[in-house]
């Protein structure tokens, strides 16, 4: 087992023993840049043109590039665009959260091949584990058999600890409590002989961001990805960070107060679980909030009222992160409709503008895009991430 990490990008390298970090750089560049000519290419990693052009033909003969149209220009041969081949490699993810489980298949351009969904009332190993066993085999027949070599593992992302909140998703505590009896990644490692990478949910939502969703316009920015429980990631210098636990970025844990002026922390303030429980004492089936037709209008005023707890509570948070790291921006999503994102992100710059300031810049708030999909998104990318690329930090 192997726990995803990052690297950041640095100008090519062109001694003997380096070609692989100048490959990585060089797709790294092409997956933000593409298409793009290699002498262009060449220019921007300031390795010589032979060099580059060695490379991208190397790559092209092994299926990870593929040429775009000629472009012509005013003088001289047709400029050809380099892109990276959305066949060339594979891997598939696995989100592990308190409602729900997805399995997916991504291919090297990060597109979505094919995806599947279990729900439950809360989570136990035996049944995630079923549902990957067979998934697995659903989703890896939807590569042709000649291209499986080319799956490069299988990302896990699942909360940390998660025996620790049996009470608050409903769990009978000897049920959750088998997570902490058993290790899930090395049972899953028996299933499968594709290398696994296991990382934080809330993190993985947080790479999914940076490289899929707004976080490519931000370097340093705080994230919250709202789900039953409230989670976060960091991003420094262009560089999602992991931390010394893998927990970097754990905004859910911050403290604040209760009602009744209690010491409690962020997630037990702004989760979904709390709008869940009360829709649920109302006599509705809290259930359909997890069905993703984006439609919780049935849910008023219950949404409303916690849109405006959650957003009091999350812009203390936000400003408290940035006392620490000076964010240029605070990144909101969760697993929520699109139009309840944006109300909640709303409330949260109307809240921080209540705030006192004194000695911290405010951040921009501003809405997330990847949505529901962020958790496996990042944990299908993981593989992918770490077998073909480096860090965006240095562009």
């Amino acid at each position: 087992m192997s726990v995803s990490s990052e690297t950041g990008l640095a100008s090519g390298a062109t001694q003997s023993g380096l070609r692989n970090h100048n490959e990585r750089l060089i797709l790294s560049m092409i997956r933000q840049l593409a298409p793009v000519p290699a002498s262009d290419l060449a220019r921007q990693v300031s390795l010589s043109a032979q060099t580059v052009s060695v490379i991208v033909r190397d790559l092209e003969r092994d299926g990870i590039l593929t040429r775009g149209d000629p472009v012509r220009g005013r003088v001289g041969k047709p400029s050809i665009p380099m892109m990276l081949a959305a066949d060339g490699a594979f891997s598939v993810g696995l989100k592990i959260g308190r409602r729900t489980a997805d399995l997916a298949l991504m291919d090297l351009s990060g597109r979505i091949r094919g995806q599947k969904l279990l729900s439950y009332r809360y989570p136990r190993p035996d049944a995630i584990a079923a549902f990957l066993r067979n998934g697995l085999p659903e989703l890896t027949a939807l590569v042709p058999e000649p291209m499986r070599p080319r799956i490069r593992g299988l990302g896990i992302a699942m909360p940390f600890e998660i025996w620790k909140w049996a009470e608050a998703i409903g769990a009978p505590a000897e049920e959750i409590g088998a997570w902490n009896d058993i290790d899930f990644p090395a049972e899953i490692a028996r299933m499968t002989d594709l290398p696994v990478h296991l990382m934080n949910d809330a993190t993985a939502a947080c790479r999914a961001e940076h490289h899929f969703g707004a976080g490519t316009g931000y370097r340093d920015y705080a994230y919250f990805f709202v789900g039953s429980f409230i989670g976060g990631g960091v991003a420094l210098n262009g560089v999602v960070l992991d931390g010394n636990q893998g927990n970097a970025g754990a905004l859910g844990s911050l403290q604040c107060v209760d009602a009744e002026g209690r010491p409690v922390q962020l997630i037990d303030r702004a989760s979904l679980h709390l709008l869940e429980t009360r829709i649920a004492a109302d006599g509705h089936d809290p259930a359909r909030m997890w069905d993703r037709n984006e439609d919780w209008s049935r849910f008023e005023p219950h949404v409303g009222r916690w849109i405006a707890e959650s957003a009091r509570e999350m812009a203390r948070a936000s400003l408290s992160a940035c006392a620490v790291l000076d964010f240029e921006a605070v990144i909101v999503d969760g697993a929520f409709p699109a139009g309840v994102r944006a109300r909640l992100v709303e409330a949260i710059r109307a809240e921080l503008d209540l705030l006192d300031a004194r000695g911290v810049y405010r951040p921009a708030v501003v809405e997330g895009r990847v949505g529901h999909n962020a958790r496996v998104t990042g944990a299908a990318f993981a593989p992918i991430s770490e077998g073909y690329f480096l860090n965006a930090g240095a562009f």
